[in-house]
């Protein structure tokens, strides 16, 4: 078992950043490639970033690449997304997650463990 913590979200204005933190906690950290996907109301779960073990590659959906960066802290537990140029649709819950397979990145269903989720909220 994998148990996921994120912190970081909040209220700022379009144009402003935030870094979001998912601590993880259970067993070995760096054993799992990590995500990040939102959800904004009545929309359905999109992938936002993804992460190998070692951090040294990096996938971005198209709507935040330039934007946003996902780094790991294999001797901290914790995965980070920083979110630069933030804009109003970017509003959503936001979540990271823990996969124990290879499959594809980009979908939130090949994920074992998930976060509560923090609130981003970007306003115009």
């Amino acid at each position: 078992q994998v148990q996921l913590v994120e912190s970081g979200g909040g209220l700022v204005q379009a144009g402003g950043s935030l870094r979001l933190s998912c601590a993880a906690s259970g067993r070995t950290f760096s054993n799992y490639p990590m995500g990040w996907f939102r959800q904004a109301p009545e929309k359905e779960r999109e992938f936002v970033a993804a992460i190998s073990r070692s951090g040294g590659s990096t996938n971005y959906a198209d709507s935040v690449e330039g934007r946003f960066t996902i780094s790991r802290d294999n001797a901290r537990n914790t995965v980070y997304l920083q979110m630069n140029s933030l804009k109003p649709e970017d509003t959503a819950v936001y979540y990271c997650a823990a996969k124990t397979n290879s499959d594809s990145y980009y979908k939130s269903r090949n994920y074992d463990y998930w976060g509560q989720g923090t609130q981003v909220t970007v306003s115009s």
